[in-house]
Parts: C-alpha cells; structure tokens; sequence
C-alpha cells in the first residue's frame, strides 16, 4: 500500500505545473487581448514590442517549471550565443519538449520574445493557444506537399528567431514504419541514409531563409540528446514527453550548437535541399556518437567542452508569481470566477473559428 501511495505522488509530480501552465492560460489572454485593443490605432511596432514583452513572460513561467521545478541539467556544446540575433534555428525532433529546449537556447540570449515557431497544422485548435500563436506569428503548415509558401512568407517579414523542425514529425524508435519509410525515401534520392534522425524537408527551411535573408544574422544547426533514453540492451527508447520531463524523468539535456553564417547557406531550393541533407548527416554522426559508441567514455555526451547551464531564478519566478497572482485575484471573486470561464469557453469558440477562416 505504501509503495503504491509512493508511485501515485511520484505520477502527480506533473499536476501542478499543468494546473499553473494552463490555469493562467486565460488570464494570459486577457491581458493580450486588451494590448490588442489598446494598441488597435498605434504603430504595428508598439505592439509587437509590448506582444514580445507578454509572450516573454509567459514562456519564462513556462521555464521555471522546466528548469527549476524538475532540476534538469542543461549542458551545452560547441558555438554557445550570448548576444540576441535574427536566426533560423534548425533542430533535430523527438519529443513534444522540443519547443521547450528552443526557449531553454533562446533565454541565455536574451531572445525569448522573438521566438516563433513553424508548427504542424493540427496545433491550431489548440483551445486559446492555437489562436494566439497564429496572432504571434507562428506559422501552421501541412506535412503534405501542399504548402502555402505566400502565407508564410508575410509572417516573416519581421526579425525573429525562428525555430523550424526540419523531419516534419517526431523520431520515435518505436514507430519503425515511420523510420524505413524515411530511409527508403532517402536512398530512392541517393541521400545518405540516417538513423537517429529522419530525413529532413526542405521546404520550410527555404522560403524562411529566402524572406529572412536580408535581416538574418546566422542559421543555428541545433541538435538534442535526453539523456536516460536508451534500455539495457542498449537500444534507444522514446524522448520523454512533456508529462515525464515534468515528472523528473530526464536528468540530463545536451544540446549542441553549430552557428553557420548565411553566407554558407545555397539559396537554390534543390542544392539547400542538399546542404540541409548534409547537416542532418553531421546530426546523425553526433547522435551516433552519443547512443551507440563502442567506448563508455564517449557516450551520453557530445564531443568537446560541454558547459552547465543554469538559469537563474531572477529570469523566471517574477513572471510567476506575477501571472499566477492576476490568476490567483481573478478567481477569488465571482465576477473574476464567470469571467474566467467565459474566457476559457468564449476565447475557445473564437479562435478556433479565427483560425478556420484563416486557413
């Protein structure tokens, strides 16, 4: 009995980190949707300033829990950016924690506010969240071959840091149709086949290059390893989703950064497709090294100096409490309480019909 009680608290480690993330959710909105009123006739900059300023917020109270509450260990190789830049950050995909790790990149520069992300279509009747990341300039797109690239191209006129996934879905072990489908697609193309990452998609990558171009300051080739994914047989296992990162389950992320001035970058479409292919190659060594070298010491790290990064709670728990305090006063009165619900169901019902009429 007590060893069940044990693993039933050790399961609920995820609860208060949802309740808080989501509880304040609608509170969130609120007080972007007034900032959209508010600054209806100022200049478009007021606003996404300020946008940036919310969004920043919210992502660091999202950090505190990533960081801080699960006491992962961030490590990281190779070309680590101190100083906020106009990017195109290219990453491996395993997990639903991957968006996380770009922000974990973005804080330490002082750029978390202009991240936005190209996000798979169906994320956009996410209730509140899908809306607003559209309105923040998130980009929806299809793994299909059709691709509105003129929709894109509007939402990357600004500076931003834009996180793209290249393989278009996540690299599960475990789905192996996925993955022999991946590898069969490669060699059909006479590309090297890959075995810790898939084959990576081009399309994305290239319109946000050719639109981005003139203000980037430098594509950021990113690859992930969670440390604790591989069984005793030494086979990898699935990357630990969001619940079983919040629930502890991954000490360690190393993350390996390789920062490639746009100079480097083909703009044709069929030669980036290639030099893409390329980077996803240098990827699948680095990961190879990682899961399956034959040397002990050479496994679960990256090559070089790796340093531990910790975040400093200066940089989250303000936005904590401040989110979690307006959520906190809202539902202590019965005004603030409908209001709270009229949100959650309301700002539903509204965004979801936004974004069907923008899709």
């Amino acid at each position: 009995m007590l060893l069940s009680l044990v693993l039933h608290m050790y399961s609920m480690r995820s609860v208060l980190p949802a309740a808080v993330l989501l509880g304040t959710a609608p509170t969130y909105v609120l007080v972007w949707g007034a900032w959209r009123l508010l600054s209806a006739l100022l200049p478009a900059r007021f606003y996404q300033a300020v946008d940036d300023r919310l969004y920043c917020m919210y992502q660091s109270m999202v950090l505190f829990f990533f960081e801080h509450y699960t006491g992962v260990q961030i490590l990281l190789y190779g070309d680590l950016p101190k100083n906020k830049e106009n990017v195109i950050y290219l990453a491996n995909h395993q997990s639903t924690v991957d968006w996380i790790v770009a922000d974990i990149l973005a804080v330490r520069q002082g750029a978390l506010g202009h991240v936005r992300y190209v996000l798979k279509d169906g994320l956009k009747w996410l209730p509140l969240y899908g809306c607003y990341f559209s309105q923040h300039g998130g980009i929806y797109v299809k793994r299909s071959a059709r691709f509105d690239q003129e929709a894109m191209r509007r939402k990357l006129q600004s500076y931003m840091y834009l996180v793209i996934f290249p393989e278009g879905t996540r690299y599960n072990p475990e789905l192996t149709k996925v993955i022999s489908a991946s590898q069969t697609f490669a060699a059909k193309e006479g590309l090297a086949v890959l075995r810790h990452v898939l084959t990576p998609r081009v399309k994305a990558t290239h319109v946000a290059f050719d639109s981005m171009k003139n203000h980037l300051d430098a594509i950021y080739d990113v690859t992930v390893a969670f440390e604790g994914t591989v069984d005793d047989n030494g086979q990898r296992r699935e990357a630990p989703s969001m619940l079983e990162f919040l629930c502890k389950e991954c000490p360690k992320v190393h993350i390996h950064v390789e920062r490639i001035e746009k100079s480097g970058v083909p703009q044709e479409q069929a030669h980036m497709q290639r030099w893409l292919h390329e980077r996803f190659v240098l990827k699948d060594r680095l990961l190879i090294e990682f899961y399956d070298s034959l040397d002990p010491e050479r496994r679960n790290k990256f090559p070089g100096k790796s340093v531990n990064s910790k975040l400093s709670l200066k940089k989250t728990l303000p936005s904590l409490l401040v989110l979690g305090g307006l959520t906190a006063g809202m539902l202590v009165t019965e005004a603030g309480r409908k209001l709270y619900v009229k949100t959650w169901l309301y700002g539903t019902l509204v965004g979801c019909l936004w974004v069907s009429v923008r899709a």
